[in-house]
């Protein structure tokens, strides 16, 4: 098998477009159907519903509670308009830190999910938040552990990342296997 990578110069929602894009000629070569995007204001994850149409899609929007109490950054019109696209939103805790940030915030002692997560950081922020939007997708149920997936995200906003990663849930988190590049940034993040 052969599949292009491609490399951006550097990092950011410059890339938006064209890693959706990349992207949905992958899903395609592939027969992808399941798509998970990182969007925690919801503009990625409309712009991915308009590009997937008819596909599987989940919009990770985070977590409550992360940036100030009980609530998120995605509006509830942008989080409307995704599901009348027939996108599905999840909010959930970070596989990759919820009780180890809290540990870590009391007790200044670094936990073994933060340790993987600045190893898959090696590869690009996009790299590690992709990994970990799969996994708590296949943990609400909204993706099947072992299927192929395409697994967009980003460096800080927009979508500069796109790899095709077989699902696993966060308990079984090393059964995951990225299996494509499909785009990432070669510049530092």
């Amino acid at each position: 098998m052969k599949a292009e990578t491609i490399y951006f110069p550097s990092p950011g929602k410059r890339n938006t477009m064209q890693t959706l894009e990349l992207a949905r000629r992958r899903a395609g070569d592939l027969n992808i159907r399941d798509i998970v995007v990182a969007s925690y204001t919801g503009l990625t994850g409309i712009r991915a519903c308009r590009i997937f149409d008819g596909f599987n899609i989940v919009v990770v929007g985070g977590v409550y509670g992360f940036e100030k109490p009980n609530a998120v950054a995605m509006s509830r019109r942008r989080k409307a308009e995704i599901e009348k696209m027939g996108g599905k939103v999840l909010f959930t805790g970070h596989a990759f830190g919820m009780l180890g940030r809290a540990v870590r915030n009391r007790f200044g002692a670094i936990q073994i999910d933060e340790i993987i997560a600045n190893v898959l950081r090696i590869f690009g922020q996009g790299v590690k938040v992709a990994c970990e939007i799969t996994c708590m997708a296949t943990d609400a149920g909204l993706l099947r552990s072992g299927s192929e997936v395409i697994a967009i995200a980003g460096t800080a906003s927009g979508a500069d990342t796109a790899i095709v990663i077989k699902a696993s849930n966060t308990h079984n988190f090393f059964d995951t296997r990225i299996l494509e590049i499909i785009c990432k940034p070669r510049g530092l993040s």
